[in-house]
């Protein structure tokens, strides 16, 4: 059966099949790399909840870019037309400390990425830059030194940093899980410069079905910036294929109204978008550095297996109506379910041909 999908709805896919994009001297990539995504943090019924496991011993935290990498085209274009938005410090503190521990974990984790030299020259090997002294050098795509040069000085490391590797970053302190230094170029429907410098609580506070959380506020805090590894996952359903999703950038994209778009249109129209997070401690400090990789796939690429869908559908099907309104899922739960259902039963789940496509480059 052909997935109905009216005029008003055609617009929306007309980038399909996706193009290659170039921004400054990169070209997009086309392809998608496997997501680090771990599918047993779906549980049902669905809670809000910190989800916080001890990370492997030897288990990687970092992701290195290469040219043509998504999160590489996106970050570069954020840090050169919007790196006020992206780049934040509360006036006063020094992120020295853990900059310096995420520029050791990263060399020691991926030395072939990241070269750390003898007169403080950081290098990203991938990418062909490096700074020095808040002296930009390389001989790499154009676009990445005309970016970094634009820089202050004092965020020229960072900034390579950011470019480096798939994850966005943050410190987190121990007293009330303070974030006092953001460097985030990805972010998921929330403005950094709304958050920097606010506590756990306050950073949460709009969260539906928050209670949970909140409640274990001042042990998590404490708990990921002790010496122990920790990581979690967070997953939803979207309508973007974007990573970057500010909303002062991205306004969302609303899903299709039922009249022009059935269960299966709709799920060949969705996007599976997840955030990895994981802490490298600087306990010395009172601090940890909060790591963020978001990837996106589409719905149909990901949900390729019956016992994912059946996990998905008692999932999305248990998420309270708060929970449903807050993550945008309220106008696709009915047939999305619909679509996990049939999937769930062994079959294709009718995804109109999207479930082979790789995510544009938006």
């Amino acid at each position: 059966m052909e997935p109905h999908i009216s005029a008003a709805v055609a617009q929306w896919i007309e980038y399909w099949p996706p193009k290659p994009r170039v921004v400054g001297s990169i070209p997009a990539s086309r392809t998608i790399v496997r997501m680090p995504f771990d599918f047993d943090a779906v549980t049902a019924p669905f809670r809000m909840q910190p989800g916080l496991r001890k990370l492997a011993p030897g288990a990687p935290q970092l992701t290195p870019n290469r040219i043509g990498d998504r999160a590489l085209l996106e970050k570069t274009a954020v840090l050169s037309q919007h790196a006020q938005q992206a780049l934040l410090c509360v006036p006063g503190f020094d992120a020295g400390p853990a900059l310096q521990a995420l520029l050791r974990h990263a060399a020691t984790e991926h030395p072939d990425a990241i070269r750390l030299s003898a007169d403080g020259a950081v290098t990203a090997l991938h990418l062909g830059w490096s700074v020095q002294a808040a002296s930009v050098q390389g001989t790499g795509p154009r676009a990445i030194g005309r970016g970094l040069r634009a820089l202050p000085p004092e965020w020229r490391v960072t900034g390579l940093l950011c470019l480096a590797f798939a994850q966005d970053f943050a410190v987190i302190e121990a007293d009330a899980g303070r974030l006092p230094w953001l460097a985030v170029c990805l972010p998921s429907h929330w403005a950094p410069h709304e958050k920097i410098g606010l506590s756990f609580a306050q950073v949460h506070a709009p969260v539906a079905d928050n209670q949970t959380l909140l409640a274990a506020r001042d042990h998590l805090a404490r708990l990921v910036t002790g010496a122990q590894r920790w990581e979690r996952f967070v997953w939803t359903i979207t309508t973007d294929a974007a990573l970057d999703n500010h909303p002062q950038r991205r306004a969302r994209i609303d899903w299709p109204a039922e009249q022009d778009a059935d269960a299966q249109a709709l799920a060949a129209l969705a996007f599976w978008r997840t955030e990895h997070q994981t802490f490298i401690p600087v306990p010395d400090r009172g601090q940890a550095v909060f790591t963020i990789h978001v990837q996106v796939q589409s719905l149909a690429q990901t949900i390729t297996r019956p016992e994912q869908a059946r996990v998905l559908h008692a999932a999305l099907g248990s998420m309270s109506d708060a929970v449903l309104r807050y993550r945008g899922l309220a106008p696709a739960r009915r047939r999305l379910l619909s679509w996990l259902a049939q999937r769930g039963a062994g079959g294709a789940g009718g995804a109109g041909g999207a479930g082979g496509a790789t995510v544009p480059a938006p």
